[in-house]
């Protein structure tokens, strides 16, 4: 059962999509915080610009798009290839409250229409988010939706990006205990976020390879997911390294996701090289990286266009159209 998307939500799939289909292969460098830590503390900004520049323009040449921020990539964006498609964060880096009651905000001063006034596609909006939070997941089920709904104003399709955390300060998320229940916490935020209105979802892998390599368990639980999620479901990296990220990207897409959104399994050796290292690393190896999963996408993955129809072309369709 597909919905008919108005025209700007429309193109903006399209234009992240790869173009012989369409499905995403979108790398993703939105990254601030984190990223300040990968480099020397005194590294300036025109530094820290400078480096995503050179990481985003080399891996923009075939990626289908690029997520990065606004902190940070505003020359990234002006500068990569035009061929690829951008999408912009809309929240604020980290997070408020403690670490097992995490609040999202927005970036002070950003918005929607700002967005879409840069000429980018598509808006992402990440959120910390465990579905047994309580009070604290329907207030933050009820921000999704007006952002949503901020972003559909501007006719900007949402990317929406939930994050799984403990809700168990001596729980951490890479324990066993938390292992035990992923798959369920992954799979019911799918379900429950995939009603606010967004157009698609950016997904950590449901379960945690350190504790099953079983791939029949991967699989399964992928193919969870995507019955649990209305709309389409695209893999997050969660900064793994490569050589496990793309078994998981295979098994994903074979189970009914539509693509990969992600960064530092690409590129994340890139950033702390010399200038001339790191132009290498990125021709030779991270160009690489992302040509074979953008094969395993195009081959595998379910199409956006199985849940999305394109608006009809009826005559004077302009006069209504707001």
């Amino acid at each position: 059962m597909t919905s008919t998307l108005t025209p700007g939500r429309y193109r903006g799939l399209k234009a992240t999509s790869l173009a012989e289909a369409d499905v995403f292969g979108i790398i993703a460098f939105d990254q601030r915080g984190s990223y300040r830590k990968m480099l020397p503390p005194d590294t300036g900004y025109d530094q820290l610009v400078q480096v995503k520049s050179e990481i985003i323009g080399a891996l923009s040449l075939d990626a289908s798009a690029i997520l990065t921020d606004p902190v940070y990539g505003l020359r990234p964006a002006m500068q990569m290839s035009p061929k690829a498609g951008l999408l912009l964060a809309l929240e604020k880096s980290g997070y408020s409250g403690d670490s097992s009651f995490r609040r999202t905000e927005l970036l002070p001063a950003w918005t929607p229409e700002k967005i879409r006034k840069t000429g980018a596609n598509a808006v992402k909006f990440m959120v910390y988010f465990h579905p047994e939070s309580g009070a604290l997941a329907d207030e933050l089920e009820a921000l999704i939706r007006r952002v949503v709904s901020d972003c559909h104003t501007w006719d900007l399709p949402v990317f929406l990006e939930p994050m799984s955390y403990s809700l168990d300060p001596a729980v951490s998320k890479d324990s066993a205990e938390f292992a035990a229940g992923r798959a369920e916490v992954v799979i019911e935020t799918g379900r429950r976020l995939s009603g606010t209105g967004a157009d698609v979802l950016k997904m950590e892998f449901p379960l945690d390879i350190q504790f099953n390599q079983d791939r029949d368990d991967w699989r399964a639980a992928c193919i969870e997911l995507s019955r649990a999620s209305s709309v389409p479901w695209v893999l997050l990296s969660a900064g793994v390294d490569f050589e496990q990220f793309k078994p998981q990207v295979a098994v994903a897409c074979q189970a009914g996701a539509s693509g990969f959104l992600a960064g530092r399994a690409i590129w994340k050796e890139a950033a702390a090289m010399s200038t001339a290292d790191r132009a290498a690393f990125l021709r030779d190896v991270a160009a690489e990286r992302l040509r074979q999963l953008l094969a395993i996408a195009a081959a595998d993955a379910r199409p956006w266009s199985d849940f999305y129809a394109a608006p009809a072309a009826v005559e004077n369709w302009y006069e209504s159209y707001a």
